[in-house]
């Protein structure tokens, strides 16, 4: 391949979000992991990815997790590249958290919509209304609205950071309604709610999740809190990505509706293959579960691009990376006794 080829590939990346290489030949199947493993082995890089990933880029990943896990495997790695396959949140909170490392993202367009629909400075604004509150920011955010908050939060650790909050302080809670309800609800704390959502979650149909409860008595229905009010009010379990898999594991039940995104039955089918897996529906009536888009962005060609290239790369400014890293440390001094 050509010098001029690859630097018109590197110039699409902003419009495309990708490596774009036509005339290079990838390896495909087998041959294709082979050569992943490979370049992980010879640029000392880890791979890390979320549990809503593509299975194959899941079996593929060294380490594979929910938000608060992965933070803590990008805070620790020792490898010299961190190749984050999940959205771009959460490629910026590794480069947060380890600065000297670089950090590439298999597709930059993989986004997130509570992300996008809340800047830094809408949350400053909100904070100028409520000058006595303190602002604790779901992490599925971008890094200047970390940078405006005071403490970050994972689904994981959630309930216990907002119950460790001051009590004789308001709390604003962005950019998830859903989450911050649900939280308001467990801790008894009154908040502030930015009004944003999960595209994935809020997906989930009531009326076509309460049929299927109907239709299959003996099965519990498992609910991430990112999900509408009507529908957790349904869930026999409410729980983050990892708590969900944990339940689904450890419970004696025996069949399970999942309301999350599907990339988690992959990981739910190894850990409990003998039990009965069932995506919650949406309301789509075309369409049997939900799935993120912007997850399955990235694919295993991609993956392979990013690493042979170490393009896309997550640039941050220092100055900012600096005041989005003392919220995410805040949160994972007071996360030390959560698995």
């Amino acid at each position: 391949m050509s010098t001029e080829t690859l630097e018109k590939a590197k110039s699409t990346i902003p419009v495309k979000g990708f490596l774009d290489i036509k005339d290079l030949v990838i390896p495909q199947g087998e041959e294709l992991v082979k050569a992943i493993l490979q370049l992980k082995e010879e640029k000392n890089a880890v791979i890390l990815a979320h549990y809503y990933q593509p299975g194959e880029i899941q079996d593929i990943a060294d380490f594979l997790g929910d938000s608060l896990q992965l933070a803590r495997q990008a805070k620790d790695t020792d490898a010299d590249m961190i190749v984050f396959c999940g959205v771009h949140f959460m490629a910026e909170a590794a480069k947060i958290l380890n600065p000297t490392k670089k950090v590439v993202l298999p597709d930059t367009m993989a986004g997130c919509s509570l992300a996008d629909g809340c800047s830094g400075e809408g949350l400053r604004k909100m904070r100028e209304q409520h000058p006595n509150a303190l602002v604790a920011t779901y992490i599925n955010c971008n890094a200047e609205t970390k940078a405006e908050s005071d403490i970050i939060v994972t689904s994981s650790n959630a309930e216990t950071v907002i119950e460790a909050l001051p009590k004789d302080r308001p709390i604003i809670f962005a950019p998830d309604k859903n989450l911050g309800r649900y939280l308001s609800q467990k801790t008894g704390r009154d908040m502030i709610l930015w009004a944003g959502s999960c595209i994935v979650h809020e997906a989930f149909s009531m009326e076509r999740i309460a049929k299927q409860l109907a239709d299959n008595p003996d099965a519990k229905l498992i609910a991430h809190p990112e999900s509408e009010e009507a529908v957790l009010k349904l869930a026999h379990f409410i729980g983050s990505t990892s708590a969900l898999l944990n339940y689904v594991e450890k419970d004696d039940c025996q069949k399970f509706i999942i309301a999350t995104e599907e990339g988690i039955l992959h990981e739910m089918k190894k850990r409990a293959p003998h039990k009965e897996l069932i995506p919650a529906l949406v309301f789509d009536e075309t369409c049997n579960c939900s799935e993120c888009f912007y997850m399955k962005r990235n694919t295993m060609e991609k993956l392979y691009l990013c690493m042979k290239y170490e393009l896309p790369e997550i640039i941050l400014d220092e100055e900012l990376r600096l005041k989005a890293l003392k919220p995410i440390e805040a949160m994972l001094e007071l996360s030390k006794s959560i698995k």
